[in-house]
């Protein structure tokens, strides 16, 4: 549970800093080289390390100390917060507590930064005058879209939702989304645009043509 609750609130930061990134190559593109330098990128991964780091603690501790009786089977394919205090005989009002209080910290506030930058992006390139120019910069940006769509939908329908009113079996199918399709389809997604990714590809290809 510790593992999957660091990688996830990580990718929650992470899909924020590359919303900055995209926000600055739009919107201030003759900064960019000021405002992305090697030290700014670095403390983005740190703050997203450390921030998801404490999420998990926070969690891990609370569930650790926790009674469970009866069934200790998970009806999950992993070790996930509503499933685990489904499975609780303690108490779990203060933990659903922390969940709606602690969580939209890591979940809405990167999201709704990311949210914000969009508003900015958007409205920047709405005023370019060229319509080839506007296609193009909305290409750039259209990949990490698909990404926050697929991650952040799924991740806010089960968590914030009571424990009680949630159904688990409907919770496995929703999270095979965040945990398995979305980690299959960002190579892709953020491949497919990538020039010299398609030249490495096209090159591959026709190279086992000729043999």
């Amino acid at each position: 549970m510790s593992l999957l609750l660091t990688v996830g609130s990580t990718e929650f930061f992470l899909l924020a800093a590359m919303a900055y990134d995209r926000y600055v190559a739009i919107c201030r593109p003759l900064h960019y080289a000021i405002l992305m330098r090697k030290k700014i990128c670095m403390m983005l991964v740190i703050v997203s390390w450390v921030g998801a780091n404490l999420h998990s603690l926070l969690h891990t501790v609370m569930m650790s100390r926790m009674s469970f009786c009866g069934d200790v089977v998970i009806n999950h394919f992993f070790c996930d917060l509503p499933p685990l205090l489904k499975l609780s005989c303690s108490d779990n009002s203060a933990h659903e507590i922390v969940i709606f209080t602690e969580g939209p910290l890591v979940v809405m506030g990167p999201f709704l930064f990311t949210l914000i930058s969009y508003v900015r992006i958007i409205s920047t390139i709405l005023r370019i005058p060229s319509k080839g120019e506007r296609g193009r910069a909305f290409s750039t940006c259209s990949s990490h879209l698909i990404v926050v769509a697929l991650f952040y939908g799924t991740d806010i329908f089960i968590y914030f939702r009571p424990v009680s009113s949630s159904s688990l079996e409907y919770n496995r199918i929703v999270s095979v989304m965040y945990t398995i399709v979305t980690p299959l389809l960002n190579p892709f997604i953020y491949t497919l645009r990538n020039s010299e990714f398609k030249s490495a590809i096209k090159k591959a290809t026709q190279r086992n043509t000729i043999a």
